[in-house]
């Protein structure tokens, strides 16, 4: 009999659950390419994307959320502070999430899995949305009053005149997936790490999110609507079992037993004499056999002759009945040592006791 606990192991990667390389780089690469001519595909519903941007204004106002601009200000007091947040929008977004894929893959396989799952479908509910509800961001609306510090303080990743850029779709700001990556990232590393610290991780969704709104690339609602796409994402794709606790098999302190957590046997499971007598169990005798003796301490057995005033010599049984033991006289006192008439090595330790009281008398 076992007692169930469990404690931190060390997480090694499971091989047999990492795909083929070659594979995940192909599927990743092709959607990430079919997200890039997707988001291209939205470009020229220039009109559709500022009256959109009006009513994302509108509505925000009306929920009476904070407004952009106090955000951005805070970054401008500071040129190197401007240049740094435009610096972690251009440069941090692909690698970081690429570093994270590519870590998983090589050290939590089946989180890599379940972490792709999610994004892919993430990216391409953020697609839909794309097509369907273009959006001009905060630096190209007027009435925001904001700065696109990007053009300004550099570096940049768009062109000047959004409605004629090749690289990029300018109106796709609705939802945010700098903000939508940085927190799958932020939850994956959570989710797959055992670190103590592991809760830092969310400094960088905190962070894309104060640089993509301080920049004028994106609105409040932005972020609100990929954080709701994100959490129907992770509903749909549950992750992995983590390998953080497994069950140890550890033996009950009131057993003795082998290392391996079974209990030892009990004194009256053994039957030296091979007659079976105890196999019924401790307390009932098999059938046809004769109720077992009481077994009585030693110096039980002494007092016991004494206050009787028998005289028959008193043997110890059990432990106590061990060969060359001298059997007790009713006054308590040893009895002869044995003689020729010691019975041979194989007998029970009854007869030899018998044997003995014999030759005492």
């Amino acid at each position: 009999m076992t007692y169930a606990r469990t404690e931190p192991t060390d997480q090694e990667p499971d091989i047999r659950a990492r795909p083929p390389l070659v594979r995940e780089f192909l599927l990743v690469a092709g959607l990430f390419l079919a997200y890039k001519f997707g988001r291209r595909a939205a470009n020229g519903h220039v009109e559709e994307a500022f009256r959109n941007a009006g009513n994302v204004w509108d509505l925000e106002r009306a929920l009476h959320l904070p407004g952009e601009g106090a955000v951005q200000d805070l970054l401008l007091h500071s040129q190197p502070l401007i240049h740094a947040a435009n610096t972690y929008y251009a440069a941090v977004h692909f690698p970081a999430t690429a570093l994270f894929l590519v870590w998983l893959y090589w050290r939590r396989p089946r989180h890599y899995v379940w972490s792709r799952r999610v994004l892919a479908a993430l990216t391409a509910a953020a697609l839909v949305l794309h097509l369907l509800f273009p959006l001009a961001p905060t630096r190209m609306l007027t009435v925001a009053g904001m700065v696109d510090t990007g053009q300004v303080y550099g570096p940049t990743v768009y062109g000047q005149t959004p409605a004629t850029d090749t690289m990029a779709n300018q109106f796709a700001a609705m939802p945010s997936l700098h903000v939508g990556w940085a927190v799958m990232v932020a939850v994956g590393m959570i989710v797959a790490t055992r670190s103590r610290w592991r809760g830092l991780w969310l400094l960088h969704p905190a962070l894309t999110l104060l640089v993509v709104v301080g920049t004028a690339n994106h609105y409040w609602l932005d972020a609100i609507v990929v954080a709701v796409l994100l959490a129907v994402a992770l509903a749909v794709f549950r992750p992995p079992l983590s390998a953080r606790t497994v069950p140890a098999r550890l033996p009950r302190p009131d057993l003795r037993g082998s290392g391996e957590g079974s209990p030892a046997s009990p004194a009256y499971a053994a039957d030296p004499a091979g007659s079976g007598a105890f196999a019924a169990g401790p307390r009932e005798p098999a059938a046809g056999a004769s109720a077992p003796r009481p077994r009585l301490s030693k110096p039980s057995a002494v007092a016991a002759a004494v206050a009787t005033g028998s005289s028959e010599p008193v043997t110890v049984p059990g432990a106590f009945a061990q060969a060359g033991s001298p059997s007790v006289g009713p006054t308590g006192g040893s009895a002869v040592p044995p003689g020729p008439d010691e019975p041979a090595p194989g007998a029970d330790a009854g007869s030899r006791a018998g044997t003995r009281a014999g030759a005492a008398r």
